[in-house]
């Protein structure tokens, strides 16, 4: 399964892609708002950082105005992949990007038939939202398991991206059901890596390490390591 951030903050994203941790980006106009920059430029810099789907929102309400924004952002960089909300508007712009070979993020999926729907109008990308619905005491990962096996049945090639994520169990449950992509906040991100045992572990190995004679802990060849004088250099 691949990890997206969702997020359009330059240092998250830097700091995200340093760890060799992420396949892509997923922005929207929110997360694009609070940073204060321009547009264009900011969804170029994030391009340049990393080499994979790059999601961005269309804020069209008419499939006309969704199709010229997406077309804009499809020049900005191979990449770049147009989000288009699932309402009819939007698989009717989904429908003419697609066959304009321009790759589709359907977004704001709420239910099975929404995302059944979006696969049959050309979608690339399929956003479930599994917190918000978690959010209204509805189980967002019966959805993820509900498009699973309906794309299975029929062959369809929509990519199910799970969005939405609020913790590390939505990215287990998530990789365990077979979803293609979890996007995630560096938030969430980040506590994929945590867990006490290993900061406890690591914490005794190193108050083992520093009760050893220094004699005991010089590596082997650290002399040879150690940077000769300037009389040593000129002599050579």
């Amino acid at each position: 399964m691949k990890l997206f951030l969702d997020s359009a903050n330059i240092r998250e994203i830097r700091e995200a892609a340093s760890w060799g941790a992420i396949d892509g980006v997923t922005t929207n106009p929110s997360l694009v708002a609070k940073e204060g920059r321009e547009f264009f430029p900011l969804l170029k810099e994030i391009c340049e950082i990393v080499d994979g789907p790059i999601s961005m929102e269309t804020v069209s309400q008419q499939a006309d105005g969704m199709v010229k924004e997406g077309l804009s952002f499809a020049k900005l960089h191979k990449n770049i992949i147009v989000k288009c909300p699932l309402t009819k508007e939007g698989l009717k712009a989904t429908r003419q990007l697609s066959r304009q070979k321009i790759r589709v993020n359907v977004t704001l999926c709420f239910s099975a038939t929404q995302a059944l729907l979006a696969a049959k109008a050309g979608a690339y990308f399929i956003s479930p939202f599994v917190g918000r619905l978690d959010d209204i005491s509805s189980d967002g990962m019966a959805l993820i398991r509900d498009i699973k096996t309906i794309y299975s049945n029929y062959g369809f090639t929509t990519q199910i991206l799970v969005a939405s994520v609020r913790h590390p169990l939505h990215v287990v449950e998530a990789a365990k059901i077979g979803a293609d992509i979890a996007t995630m906040p560096f938030s969430v991100l980040e506590a994929l890596i945590k867990h006490p045992l290993t900061d406890s572990g690591l914490a005794r190995f190193l108050k083992d390490w520093d009760q050893l004679p220094a004699q005991v802990k010089a590596m082997p060849g650290a002399a040879a390591l150690k940077p000769r004088s300037s009389r040593t250099r000129s002599s050579r």
